[in-house]
């Protein structure tokens, strides 16, 4: 036998010279063997564990940093206070799947339901202010108003606004919302509306954290078992003090039941409107005062569950 042919006969051996037939035949065999993993997600998610490299977008440390807010998709800085558009991204794409209903105790200017509607979410808002609920609702069609986003104008701290959200709940076929979130003023930084029960008139700050307490057991009570919540919260100087709102305010949470996940560090830049006007006066009297400026807000993740218990020692 010649070497070219033996040459030949070899890569016939490896499959390089095989017919077009019999290299079809061996490629649907490898293709057969091959092990199609399902995909793998938790009950409060759509995220494909086995395919979890691809989530790089996906923030899970505790420092969080966006250059400029989201202004795209429905968006707008049209309300001073309202948080960014990309928590909203975040919070929705880890702790929500599809259809699943968010319930948003502070609604403001919408942001919650504009990004839950862009995921393909469904949300129920409270908001005090009739004003703004009609403002709001402009933003969203007749028929979105009835399918993805319901907005109720009430006093999320009271029983009328909790029935209320059990009524929509049902409408929605739900008995529960699958995730919870407050984003209530920080005492009183801003003044929202002259209504006693705005949590930004509250006479004292401990009056505030009652309010908010009261919210809170309204959320804890609609929202679904082992699901999750966040809060949304930075703090305040008062009579030359630093005020820790956020983990007084993360106390109260605890003490109703729900169980601390996470406490992520926020940087406040595009949240404030205007502020570069006024950034060397803040300078001056930080300077002046002995204080630090502000440039972080809170985001802490609850879960409504039971914590499990601790083995102890004989």
């Amino acid at each position: 036998m010649s070497l070219t042919l033996i040459i030949l006969y070899s890569k016939t051996l490896v499959g390089e010279f095989m017919p077009i037939s019999s290299k079809k035949k061996l490629n649907e065999k490898k293709a057969a063997l091959e092990v199609v993993k399902p995909i793998k997600t938790k009950p409060y998610n759509d995220i494909d564990l086995n395919n979890w490299k691809l989530y790089e977008n996906v923030k899970t440390g505790t420092w969080w940093e966006f250059s400029s807010r989201e202004k795209s998709g429905g968006h707008s800085y049209d309300y001073h206070g309202n948080y960014i558009p990309q928590i909203a991204t975040q919070l929705l794409t880890r702790y929500t799947k599809k259809n699943d209903i968010v319930l948003d105790l502070f609604f403001g200017s919408g942001t919650t339901g504009i990004e839950a509607k862009n995921m393909q979410r469904r949300c129920i808002g409270v908001e005090l202010k009739q004003d703004m609920v009609d403002y709001v609702s402009s933003k969203f069609t007749k028929k979105e108003l009835v399918v993805d986003v319901n907005i109720i104008q009430g006093d999320s701290a009271s029983l009328d606004a909790k029935e209320k959200i059990k009524a929509r709940l049902e409408i929605m076929g739900e008995k529960s919302a699958q995730f919870l979130i407050l984003h209530p003023p920080y005492d009183d930084i801003i003044k929202f509306s002259d209504k006693k029960e705005d949590l930004s008139n509250c006479a004292t700050t401990e009056e505030f954290y009652d309010l908010f307490k009261k919210v809170a057991k309204n959320g804890y009570d609609l929202l679904e078992q082992n699901r999750f919540a966040a809060l949304i919260i930075g703090d305040k100087y008062a009579n030359s003090r630093y005020v820790s709102l956020a983990f007084e305010c993360q106390k109260r949470m605890e003490e109703l039941g729900f169980v601390t996940k996470a406490v992520i560090v926020k940087n406040i830049t595009g949240n404030e409107k205007a502020k570069g006007k006024t950034a060397n006066l803040w300078r001056y009297r930080a300077l002046s005062g002995g204080f630090n400026i502000f440039e972080h807000e809170y985001i802490m993740i609850f879960q409504k569950t039971k914590l499990k218990k601790v083995k102890q020692k004989v």
